[in-house]
């Protein structure tokens, strides 16, 4: 009797077989002349050659599926095993849409004009800023973008780094293990990621090294290829650290770089390398700018109104 092993490589086989093994069940109704079993990590099938040859192939494309957005159901696995090829069940459009499918399918978009116009100008150029007030979804839409590179297999690894101004980027005073000081000061990148990337697949991506988290200081004297890089809170760098930051940029790199420039954290006559950056370079090819504002603003409503009765003092001032 001919057999094959598939192994599940960077996908959690509980969340792939599903509840009580149900997907695994739907495999066996639709090849009914096949032996197949679900053990650990690996699927093995047994029967005709003919037979595991097409099992082959439209188990593959449900791997796909899965890696790309996360979930399975039973109407999904009727359209990939009934489908005349491979194109027939793609669930999104190009351009525009859904970024990428979250954790347990959550849908992820950009949801605004500026937002999209974010999308666009990652698609057009290798670095982008975006810019803008708090809650207007730079960070969050910039995750979904490395996610979804890293899903297309557009990039090997995703680089998250923030400099930590409240501690001068001196965290040996606090408590706890190294990831303990840093955690305060990346909670809010680990907070997206946790939408669009399954629990155990993250724990896996950030243990690997294939997502890596940490303050701008240890970019240092690296070269970030293959990566989309995303520096947060972009304001409270120094001239020496984001000229060091854009330097990092390798082959096959996407760099982002977002701030509010009305957020600065810095000591009082210390100039923000992001309104430093975005004058040297505003006019060099190959470098977009996106500019979001209050109308960008996706958290509660009281954010928006916030944003504008500061901005009217700041404007009396």
């Amino acid at each position: 009797m001919n057999e094959i092993i598939i192994e599940l490589e960077e996908i959690t086989p509980k969340e792939f077989f599903g509840a009580q093994n149900v997907n695994i069940e739907l495999l066996k109704k639709y090849f009914p002349k096949l032996k197949i079993v679900a053990r650990g990590n690996k699927i093995k099938a047994f029967g005709d050659e003919d037979l595991l040859e097409e099992f082959d192939r439209r188990l593959t494309m449900l791997l796909n599926h899965f890696a790309k957005y996360n979930k399975l159901d039973e109407n999904t696995i009727e359209r990939v095993l009934t489908s005349q090829s491979s194109d027939d069940y793609a669930t999104s459009k190009k351009s525009g849409e859904v970024i990428v499918h979250g954790a347990s399918g959550k849908l992820i978009r950009a949801q605004t004009a500026n937002q999209r116009k974010l999308v666009e100008s990652m698609r057009n150029n290798d670095m982008v800023f975006a810019i803008g007030p708090a809650g207007t979804g730079k960070t969050y839409t910039g995750v979904a973008l490395a996610v979804q590179a890293l899903k297309n297999k557009e990039v090997k690894r995703i680089i998250l780094t923030r400099p930590a101004v409240e501690a001068g980027e001196n965290l040996g005073f606090l408590p706890g293990d190294l990831k303990e000081k840093l955690d305060p000061y990346m909670q809010p990148l680990y907070d997206a990621l946790r939408d669009m990337i399954a629990p155990e697949k993250l724990n896996m991506y950030i243990e690997n090294g294939t997502i890596q988290i940490a303050p701008l200081a240890f970019m240092r004297g690296r070269t970030l290829d293959n990566a989309f890089v995303i520096l947060d809170e972009g304001q409270n760098t120094t001239h020496a650290q984001m000229k060091m930051f854009l330097t990092r940029m390798g082959k096959n790199a996407k760099f982002l770089l977002t701030g509010d420039p009305g957020q600065v954290d810095l000591p009082r006559r210390t100039t923000s390398g992001l309104k430093e950056a975005l004058l040297v370079l505003k006019n060099v090819e190959g470098v977009g700018m996106v500019y979001l504002d209050e109308k960008d603003v996706i958290r509660h409503q009281l954010v928006k109104k916030v944003i504008e009765a500061y901005k009217s003092i700041e404007n009396r001032g």
